[in-house]
């Protein structure tokens, strides 16, 4: 800074002397100062730097590098490494790790290493879990052999508590029931599953068991079902076919020994291609079932043409849920509307062409419990539709319908329709777009 002042002081003299601007030399000279004082600064830098590099290099070991002959043994110890991470996993990450895998796959991981088998036989790994067994044990899929079953279960029977099961083998099924004696939940599916089994499970797990599922069991009968209701006083949650329904069974489950229910699922499916008949459920039963669970909900899944569901809905039947798989006539709609006060949730799939208009107003009317509707692959006009929306309001928390079931009228548009039913239910409503493949 002194030397620049300096300059610039004679640059100054030398004006006022000459009487014009700063000379050139006197530029040229103080530009040439500025490049060697940065070239200065510049070594000065580099120098340091060098200084320092060097002391940090003197002060770290010596390095050796790998060569090239080296780089298998390089691996090995990568590899072994590896497998040193994983085999010191804590039991709680393995376990949790095992929960996700198979019988077959799960057993073979057992076999890995120590620490692997012993997470293998953890009461909390069994506590919940799904035996599949639908190849013969000679089978070259990947299908757990009925012994590894057979030993599982023996070892962890006191364990179970949420199995579901599914098997075309009767000794595999035998094997799980006969050695399960304090399952809380059991699913049995697609199963030779029958009424002295369901029988044998009852006598092992009658003060634990709380839900039961069953589907695709053509050999369980009513009576079966209803060993389960009288002597399961706890159980809370039943699943099964129609064919096992029966009035005994509902009074059974209405019984002041029996806790409430609180879900009862029922599937309606042809067992026979082109069956007509169905059974019918009385009222009464209906009813005593009713008062005895009177929160309890009732799932009805339908999977029937139209000319099976004439025996349905003739007379008050208290579903809370019912879905409709396939069309359904206009007709019985119409009993829905009149026959099922406490229904909740309805999901029409395909009804043809024929618009619902009518029938749907008498569902807002006569269901005032009703909070989701769906529809899909059916007719109903704006004006309907909005009449509809107005009778049920702000109660309706789900409304699912496709842009194709809503027909244009001579009252409203679609612009008009999505505006008023958005008014009705005090939010934005926009119909679901129709999906192109």
């Amino acid at each position: 800074m002194k030397v620049f002042c300096g300059v610039l002081c004679q640059a100054r003299k030398r004006n006022q002397t000459d009487g014009g601007e700063y000379p050139l030399a006197a530029v040229t000279s103080f530009r040439s100062f500025r490049v060697n004082s940065n070239l200065e600064a510049s070594f000065r830098m580099k120098r340091n730097h060098l200084s320092l590099v060097t002391k940090v290099v003197q002060a770290s070991p010596p390095v050796k590098q790998p060569k090239l002959e080296s780089c298998s043994s390089l691996d090995q110890t990568h590899v072994y490494t590896v497998l040193l991470d994983w085999g010191s996993l804590p039991h709680h990450v393995v376990l949790r790790v095992f929960q996700y895998l198979p019988l077959i796959d799960r057993a073979r991981a057992s076999s890995v290493c120590r620490r692997w088998n012993e997470v293998f036989h953890i009461p909390d790994l069994w506590r919940k879990f799904e035996f599949e067994l639908n190849q013969s044990a000679t089978s070259h899929l990947s299908s757990p052999h009925p012994d590894l079953i057979q030993q599982i279960i023996k070892k962890h029977a006191a364990h179970l508590q949420y199995v579901s099961f599914k098997s075309r083998f009767v000794s595999a099924l035998t094997v799980v029931i006969v050695n399960s004696t304090s399952s809380s939940s059991i699913k049995i599916e697609d199963t030779p599953a029958d009424d002295p089994s369901l029988k044998i499970l009852v006598a092992n797990n009658s003060d634990t068991l709380r839900r039961l599922k069953m589907s695709s069991c053509p050999h369980v009968l009513s009576d079966g079902i209803l060993c389960v209701a009288d002597h399961c006083q706890g159980l809370r949650e039943l699943a099964l076919n129609y064919s096992m329904l029966s009035d005994a069974l509902l009074l059974a489950l209405s019984r002041e020994t029996h806790v409430s229910l609180e879900h009862l699922r029922i599937d309606v499916v042809s067992e026979n291609p082109g069956q007509v008949g169905f059974h019918s459920i009385e009222e009464q039963s209906w009813r005593a079932l009713t008062r005895r669970s009177p929160g309890v909900n009732v799932v009805m899944y339908f999977f029937l043409c139209e000319e099976e569901l004439a025996t349905f809905f003739r007379e008050d039947t208290p579903v809370t849920h019912l879905y409709f798989g396939r069309s359904v006539s206009r007709a019985v709609l119409g009993r829905i509307g009149l026959r099922c006060p406490r229904l909740i949730e309805l999901v029409v799939c395909a009804n043809g062409l024929q618009a619902l208009d009518s029938e749907l107003l008498c569902i807002g009317e006569h269901c005032h419990n009703l909070t989701a509707l769906g529809l899909r692959e059916c007719e109903v006009s704006c004006s309907a539709f909005i009449e509809f929306v107005r009778r049920c309001g702000r109660r309706l928390t789900q409304l699912s319908i496709t842009e194709d079931v809503l027909t244009p009228d001579g009252d409203y548009s679609l612009d008009e329709m999505h505006t008023e039913v958005s008014k009705h239910l005090g939010r934005i409503w926009f119909p679901d777009v129709t999906p192109l493949w």
